[in-house]
Parts: structure tokens; C-alpha cells; sequence
């Protein structure tokens, strides 16, 4: 990678499109299941190298290039969703998902075109100001525009790195910063004429990494409490026959005989809807009598499944609680095409493209994603929900640990668990709270408060995994300002480097605007 930076760009071994289009499918090698998180900083230097001596327009044509190389191979996944489970023909399916890809891409497009656009020079302003900048802000753009889409976020791969450190105070967005600003020193370092500017973008990139390692150490939070002994759940059931309702016996006595194999835990914990009937229809036959079991026995359990209101009849996406006491939170994020269909009377015949079951869910009023469970309250999301940090903080400081049930058998056997699962790190690393995490196929784990895995079930394993988790108090950084911190930044380094192209562009307009 560093032969691919060298000074003379017309020597470059292959040309800057091809090698922005590289560096993004590289970035993929830093999220999980590889977790090869240098390679995110090489390949934001190798994006900086193909946007230099770029117009605008070009430099957008290869941003946008990197992004799609970026969600070409990380999200491809999706249209297993689509096709395999979602009955929608192979073809339209690819298609989609191309479409859906070519999309995401243009925000690394639009930062490509900001960063040659604004870039007024010094050679130090490009990759060490505005590339962070817009970059990290758009990231965030992107986690919120049009329901969000926030996977693979740069901050994500750096879960197993010495960066991580940095994610209970700043978040995955921070992260991200930090990984940009990382690649625009390594570029300075080995692209700078001036030798002083090479040693000194080395001596900032080497404290940067080494702060993080240092912070890594810090116990944001305290214990609170005894640890529980918790057990997660994981039955298995084949997505293709989890909606048959010939089925539901079979499934509902698979959850039944590994809870009552668990029953010595202080904590059970189901995946999302792993019932596939509603609350009321089970009630009597499953639910009571299992709790009553629960309250014999000292266990409390938290089960997924639909529940539906019978006065309006919506039904939601349900996180039940039994034992001590019962409580009940509804899915308040949810999917677009999976859970609900959006755009209905726009979409027109198009909506029947997508025959997923359950797919008209309503999303839940909680005022905030707590549950109470036995005698704590704990923080929860459902699937995607842990998706969004600032939907998860909002259960805290209350919240002493964190429970996140999900149904990844939607999209088989490809990279979507592990990167799941990596999210799910984050978010309990930037809370400073364990966090349970169920899922129907995999991959399920317990996850302590610096998200490190404490234990887990590979994917299409039927078992359960059995770990203590501490329940604790006190709030990070980040669970107490946010994005703030990193976005304030990001869109500060955003006008601090393109101020000279902003203040022309608003003479000129006041100019026109006088005559």
C-alpha cells in the first residue's frame, strides 16, 4: 500500500479510480469477522492519494467509487433478504441491491467533491482537516438521512485497536474521526516533501494510537451491585419455516426445554420474536405458565414476540418481561422494506415486490428503550435498533446492563452477523454496560462493559451461551453528550479548512445580490 503513494502520481502502478475503488473493498478487512483494523487507515490515505490533483468532478467520481467498493463488499448481504426470504425475483433482487449500494456510495462521493472543492492548499489542509471533516460529518449524515443507515461506520473496525479507547468518550463517530485524521498523518508522512512534516505527522499518528491504548484502561462506570448469572438463548429456527404456523409448536417447545435447562441462571434471555404468535394468543397456554415457573424458580426471562393492540389492530414488535414482575417494550426503530413499507402510495405496484412476512409492524411510543427486569432496569433494542447510539443512551444512566435480541437469519450465512455483533460491542464500550445479546441463529454473546466477548454461540448452533455479567452505574462521556463531541469537531474542521472557498462563495453572492 505504501508503494501506492509514492510522490509522482503519473508512476502510480494503477490509476487513482481503480485505486479509490480498491482502498474501499480493503476497508472492508478492518470490520469484523476480519478485524484487521489497520487497514482502515491505509485505505483512507490511499483515498486521500486518489483524490489529489482531482477536479471536484473527478474527485466525486472517485469518492464515489470508494463507496461503492466500501458497501459492494460489506453489504452485498442484502439482498439474501430480498430474494432468499423475501420471495422477490433473483434479478430484481440483485438489482436493488446494486441500486441500494450505488446510493450509499454518494456520500463518499459528496466528500470526495468537499474535500477538492474547498481545499485551498497547504498540501496539510486536504487530508488533515477537511477529508476528516466532511467524511466523519456525512458518516453521520448517513446514520440519519431517510430512517438512517449506519453500518460500517469507519469507528466500528477499530472494536479490537488501540483507537477503541477513545469510543466511551467520543463515540463511533469519534472513532472515525480519529481513523481519518490517522490516514491523512500517515499520507502526510510519507507523501510530505519536508522532512520536519514527515517526523512530526509520525510523532502525532504514534501519540494517537498510544492515547487510545492508554484510555483503554479507564473504567468509566461502577459496579452496581452483585453480578447476575445470565444465560442468552439460541434455538436455531430456519428463517425459511419461523412464519409457518405449523411450526409454532415446535418452536415454542425448543425455547420451553433450554429455558427449563437454564432455570439456575438469575437471567434468561430470548431472541427477537422467537414466538411467532401474538401475546394474546398465547398468553394462557404459554406465557403465564411459564412465568409462574420463572417466579418459582428466582429466574427472570425477557422474550421476543409480536404484540398486538386489539382495540386499533396494530401489532408490534415486542421485548416481554417475566417473572418478578412483567413489563413490556415495543420496537420503536424499525426496518424500512422489512418491518414496515414506506412510501406505500408512492411505491404503488411496487410494494408488491416485497412479500415479507410481518412486514406492517407500527412502531412503538416508549418515551425511552427501558425495561424493567427483576430488580433492575435495563437498556434494550431490538435488531437494528443498536444500530442508532443515541437511541441506546437514552436508557441511561438507569439502565445497569444491556439486553439487544435480533433475528440475523435474515440475511445467512455472510458477513451481516459478525458486523452485527461488532456494533453491539460498540455500543456496550461506549455505554460502560454489559450487554446480552440473542439472536435466532447467531451469532449470540454476552458482552462485558469494554466490549470484550465473555461468550459466545457460533451461528446455526442450537444452545445457549452462560456467562456473570456486573451491572453497573454512572455514565460515560458519550452516554452523557452524544455525537457532540465528534460531529462539533468534524463540522468545525469542515469550515475551519474551506472558510477561504466559503467566505468567496458568499462575496460573490452578496456582490450579486447588491447590483
Amino acid at each position: 500500500m505504501v508503494s501506492l503513494l509514492k510522490p509522482d502520481l503519473a508512476r502510480l502502478p494503477i490509476p487513482p479510480a481503480l485505486l479509490a475503488l480498491g482502498a474501499g473493498a480493503l476497508t472492508v478487512l478492518s470490520f469484523a469477522p476480519f478485524s484487521l483494523f489497520p487497514v482502515a487507515v491505509l485505505a483512507v490515505a490511499a483515498l486521500y492519494q486518489s483524490l489529489t490533483e482531482a477536479s471536484p468532478r473527478v474527485a466525486f467520481q472517485r469518492g464515489w467509487l470508494f463507496g461503492v467498493g466500501l458497501f459492494g463488499f460489506g453489504v452485498f448481504w442484502i439482498r439474501i433478504s430480498l430474494n432468499e426470504f423475501g420471495n422477490m425475483d433473483a434479478r430484481i433482487a440483485h438489482l436493488l441491491t446494486a441500486l441500494f449500494i450505488a446510493v450509499m456510495a454518494l456520500y463518499y462521493g459528496a466528500t470526495g467533491w468537499l474535500v477538492r472543492r474547498l481545499d485551498p492548499g497547504p498540501a496539510w489542509v486536504g487530508p488533515l482537516i477537511l477529508l476528516p471533516g466532511s467524511l466523519v460529518l456525512l458518516e453521520w449524515v448517513r446514520g440519519r438521512l431517510f430512517t438512517g443507515f449506519p453500518w460500517l461506520s469507519l469507528g466500528y473496525g477499530q472494536i479490537a485497536g488501540p483507537l477503541a479507547g477513545y469510543a466511551p468518550i467520543l463515540g463511533v463517530h469519534g472513532v472515525s474521526l480519529l481513523v481519518v485524521l490517522s490516514g491523512g498523518l500517515l499520507w502526510c508522512a510519507i507523501r510530505r516533501h519536508a522532512q520536519r512534516a514527515r517526523i512530526g505527522a509520525w510523532i502525532v499518528l504514534a501519540a494517537l494510537w498510544i492515547g487510545g491504548a492508554g484510555l483503554s484502561a479507564i473504567d468509566w462506570t461502577r459496579p452496581d451491585g452483585p453480578p447476575l448469572r445470565a444465560s442468552v438463548l439460541q434455538a436455531n429456527i430456519p428463517q425459511a419455516i419461523k412464519w409457518d404456523p405449523e411450526a409454532s409448536l415446535m418452536i415454542a417447545e425448543t425455547y420451553v426445554d433450554l429455558t427449563l435447562a437454564h432455570l439456575d441462571s438469575d437471567l434468561i434471555v430470548w431472541p427477537e420474536t422467537a414466538l411467532p404468535d401474538f401475546l394474546h394468543q398465547i398468553r394462557a397456554s404459554l406465557i403465564d405458565p411459564l412465568a409462574d415457573r420463572a417466579r418459582t424458580e428466582g429466574t427472570e426471562i425477557v422474550l421476543g414476540l409480536p404484540v398486538m393492540d386489539l382495540e386499533s389492530g396494530r401489532y408490534f414488535n415486542g421485548l416481554l418481561a417475566i417473572g418478578s414482575r412483567e413489563d413490556l417494550y415495543a420496537k420503536r426503530h424499525l426496518v424500512p422494506f422489512g418491518e414496515f413499507l414506506p412510501f406505500k402510495s408512492w411505491l404503488g405496484p411496487l410494494v408488491n415486490l416485497f412479500e415479507v412476512p410481518m412486514s406492517d409492524f407500527s412502531p412503538g411510543d416508549d418515551r425511552r428503550p427501558l425495561l424493567n427486569v427483576g430488580a433492575h432496569r435495563v437498556g434494550v433494542s431490538i435488531c437494528y435498533e443498536d444500530a442508532f447510539p443515541t437511541g441506546v443512551i437514552e436508557a441511561l444512566p438507569e439502565a445497569a446492563y444491556l439486553i439487544n435480541v435480533s433475528n440475523d437469519a435474515w440475511f445467512g450465512d455472510s458477513l451481516a452477523p459478525p458486523q452485527h455483533l461488532e456494533i453491539a460491542r460498540m455500543r456496550a464500550l461506549e455505554t460502560g454496560r454489559a450487554l446480552l445479546r440473542a439472536t435466532n441463529t447467531g451469532i449470540s454473546a454476552i458482552i462485558d462493559h469494554r466490549g470484550r466477548l465473555i461468550g459466545t454461540l457460533p451461528s446455526f448452533t442450537r444452545g445457549a451461551v452462560t456467562a456473570e455479567i456486573q451491572p453497573r452505574q454512572g455514565a460515560t462521556p458519550f452516554s452523557r453528550f452524544g455525537h457532540a463531541p465528534a460531529v462539533g469537531p468534524a463540522l468545525a474542521l469542515l469550515l475551519l479548512g474551506g472558510r477561504r472557498q466559503i467566505q468567496r462563495r458568499l462575496q460573490s453572492t452578496f456582490s450579486k445580490w447588491a447590483r
